[in-house]
């Protein structure tokens, strides 16, 4: 049931082409003001929720509400609601930068209005400079931004970005990041779908697993870690003599002799590495060095979707 906070709500979503079944009853919840993200391998599903949710392709079978209306019924005012930046720019490299996004304002009827809310979202994704120069001429990064600005133009208050991040460099990408936290700030609500797991980690507030068309794991970050075992401690010793002695009092394997490294299952919590360091104390044993390794949404995209392709 759809409530008040709720940007996307979608029950028993289903979608085929043919005989490839590609969506297969999903249900998705998303809260207005916050990123969610859709994670999933290649084929798994993700664009065609997007163009479903978009109102660019309809579904099989599902209740689906954008914004509180209904993507076939209501298409117009979803559309009115919605920004969609997809994985392949939508902007024109023979206009400037100015021109696609007086376009874009022309297109939702904007007038006189249309020429303020460009400059503003030229200046707001540092473009300003480079307003008059033709897009052909951007970067890969001031693409992607000049894209999702072209979104924004009609002030939704949902945006759809289906792999925005895709090709860019570390800075470029991080650069998107601030961008996203920024409108998330102003009250904006962000449906993501990405392949990078440390995007997801570092934006997203709530993320479902789609794998083979349907959602293997919801929940945020930290609860989808949780889901999968293999938190460890790694030490390494200066001689064979203390390693031993640790593995003994540790209980922990041998993961290395040449390099003289332990390992110890562990959480990485303060009060596990407490009690590992007095237990090494009463050994009269001290490692060289200690590190902490915590399962990551790499570890959780990786367990889960294998688990799926082996049923």
């Amino acid at each position: 049931m759809t409530t008040q906070t709720s940007a996307v709500s979608v029950t028993g979503l289903r979608k085929s082409y043919g005989t490839q079944v590609v969506l297969d009853g999903v249900d998705l919840d998303v809260a207005a003001g916050t990123v969610f993200a859709l994670l999933g391998p290649n084929g798994a599903g993700k664009t065609t929720t997007v163009r479903i949710l978009s109102t660019l392709c309809r579904a099989d079978a599902g209740r689906i509400r954008v914004a509180g209306h209904d993507p076939v019924r209501e298409a117009a005012a979803v559309r009115r609601a919605i920004g969609v930046t997809g994985q392949f720019s939508a902007v024109d490299k023979l206009l400037t930068g100015e021109e696609n996004l007086r376009l874009m304002a022309d297109l939702h009827h904007l007038g006189r209005a249309g020429r303020r809310r460009a400059a503003q979202l030229l200046e707001q994704f540092g473009l300003a400079d480079a307003a008059r120069r033709r897009a052909g001429t951007y970067s890969g990064g001031m693409l992607r931004r000049l894209d999702l600005a072209m979104g924004l133009v009609g002030k939704p208050e949902l945006v759809f970005l289906d792999e925005p991040t895709t090709g860019l460099d570390p800075r470029s990408r991080r650069a998107m990041w601030d961008v996203v936290r920024e409108l998330v700030a102003g009250g904006v609500t962000i449906f993501l779908t990405t392949q990078y797991l440390e995007e997801a980690d570092q934006l997203a507030g709530r993320i479902a697993v789609l794998d083979r068309g349907r959602i293997v794991a919801d929940g945020t970050p930290e609860e989808l870690k949780r889901l999968v075992p293999g938190g460890h401690v790694t030490l390494q010793f200066a001689d064979p003599a203390a390693l031993g002695t640790a593995a003994v009092a540790l209980g922990g394997e041998i993961t290395d002799p040449d390099a003289m490294t332990l390992q110890v299952p562990g959480d990485g919590g303060v009060h596990t590495l407490r009690a590992l360091l007095d237990r090494l104390d009463a050994a009269g044993v001290e490692p060289t060095t200690m590190a902490v390794h915590t399962p990551d949404l790499d570890d959780v995209f990786l367990a889960l979707t294998t688990l799926e392709q082996a049923r």
